[in-house]
């Protein structure tokens, strides 16, 4: 019953993790190894109460490849923070959402899995609409850095879901406290050797540091996991964009960022691009049937 609107919900708090971390005057990775710290301790409060027994820990091969899983997590954030950073929460959550095509694009060597043509073709649309994100941003010395700094978090983010994968099933929760507590390891060391945060600074700044780390990480992986293993996967692919969207519309009413002509038509392309790789066939009638399916789960639990 309160799988769909969880879903929903932990859709638009990720949405929101650029607004507020824009809120938070650190480094970026400062901002990203209290994320982290705070995120994964209190997934793993929730997982010692639940009491489960540990699936990961009791094979060293899977709990391997989830730590690996969360190194990449931790600095594909790292690379997605800064790019926040350089260009802006819109232009770096369209790069950042590149991360899932790569993985497709990659599956025949990592996976041994057969591509269809028809995603490959999708493959290029997300690429060119890349390039027309990219477009007016390689203009400027910063936003072409940023621009990179997007792309390497996709690539990084695509680290993260093949060595997830490679692990297994294990569960939602546990999954992602392993990764949080590895990519917090691995962050933590990348901090350290800079910067870590005064006391003072996260002192003063501990309302959006604790919105962050404790509602947009510890409570929307806990609803995210939670809901996931409960919905079809025709829900979860069709209203996962959700995210990115969101992530835009946010970033135009509250920090008053604007796309311009070319960097819109390449959000398209990506999305559009994105959207048919995901889909089981090419068909524009089979793509009509998942929404259809999709929305009906929508509007009965909304009855």
């Amino acid at each position: 019953m309160w799988a769909f609107p969880f879903y929903l919900f932990s859709l638009l708090l990720f949405g929101l993790n650029g607004i507020v971390a824009s809120a938070i005057p650190l480094e970026s990775s400062q901002i990203v190894f209290l994320r982290l710290l705070i995120g994964s301790f209190f997934l793993l409060a929730i997982l010692l109460l639940s009491k489960k027994h540990s699936a990961a820990f009791r094979d060293p091969r899977t709990l391997g490849f989830l730590c690996l899983s969360g190194i990449c997590l931790g600095i594909s954030w790292l690379f997605l923070y800064e790019a926040y950073v350089r260009i802006g929460v819109s232009l770096a959550t369209l790069a950042y959402y590149c991360g899932p095509i790569i993985v497709m694009a990659l599956s025949p060597f990592v996976f041994k899995q057969r591509i269809e043509l028809a995603k490959w073709i999708a493959l290029c649309v997300v690429v060119l609409g890349m390039v027309f994100v990219a477009s007016s941003s390689f203009q400027y010395t910063g936003s072409a850095v940023g621009v990179i700094y997007g792309i390497c978090s996709a690539f990084f983010y695509a680290g993260m879901v093949i060595f997830n994968k490679k692990a297994g099933a294990v569960a939602g929760v546990e999954n992602a406290t392993v990764q949080l507590l590895s990519g917090c390891v691995i962050v933590g060391i990348y901090t350290a050797c800079h910067a870590l945060p005064s006391l003072t600074d996260v002192v003063q700044n501990l309302t959006p540091i604790l919105w962050l780390g404790v509602i947009n990480t510890g409570i929307g992986c806990w609803l995210y996991f939670f809901s996931i293993q409960r919905l079809s996967a025709d829900a979860i692919s069709i209203f996962g964009y959700l995210e990115p969207l969101s992530a835009l519309l946010f970033a135009a009413l509250i920090l008053d960022e604007q796309l311009t002509g070319a960097q819109m038509l390449g959000a398209l392309l990506i999305f559009a691009g994105a959207a048919s790789a995901q889909c089981n066939t090419f068909s524009p009638y089979s793509r009509l049937k998942v929404a259809r399916r999709a929305l009906s789960a929508l509007f009965s639990r909304a009855v």
